[in-house]
């Protein structure tokens, strides 16, 4: 009877100990498995993600390159103030020019053609007819 009871034992035992190789085999294929259904549903969700943010990365950048160009822009604009008070100078000094030159010809066009004198007169002149 005790050769029983210890076959009995000795097998549930073993069945256990079998139950838990089998177990402890086949876990980590297990465990794979779910990885990989999990990658296979979550990847092209992140593939996605990805892109968007490739795209975005891409405008941003273009944005920033135009908002630092426009800048330079500016920073050369306010560095340009000497250039456009002298352009300023000198137009009020052509202008000036211009008025003092239009003043003179003025002058003398008035100088070469007289004015007509009110002592002459169209009707003592000389006829011409026979």
């Amino acid at each position: 009877m005790e050769d029983q009871e210890m076959q009995l034992k000795v097998r549930r035992v073993s069945d256990k100990f079998t139950e838990s190789m089998y177990v402890l085999a086949n876990e980590p294929s297990v465990a794979l498995y779910r990885l990989q259904e999990h990658v296979r549903r979550s990847l092209p969700e992140l593939v996605q993600h990805k892109t968007d943010m490739q795209s975005w990365e891409e405008q941003s950048q273009g944005a920033i390159y135009s908002v630092e160009y426009a800048c330079s822009a500016v920073k050369s604009m306010t560095n340009s103030s000497l250039y456009f008070k002298n352009i300023d100078s000198l137009l009020r000094q052509a202008i000036s020019m211009k008025e003092q030159i239009s003043n003179s010809q003025g002058r003398r066009l008035h100088d070469v053609i007289p004015s007509p004198s009110p002592l002459v007169s169209t009707q003592h002149a000389p006829s011409t007819s026979s």
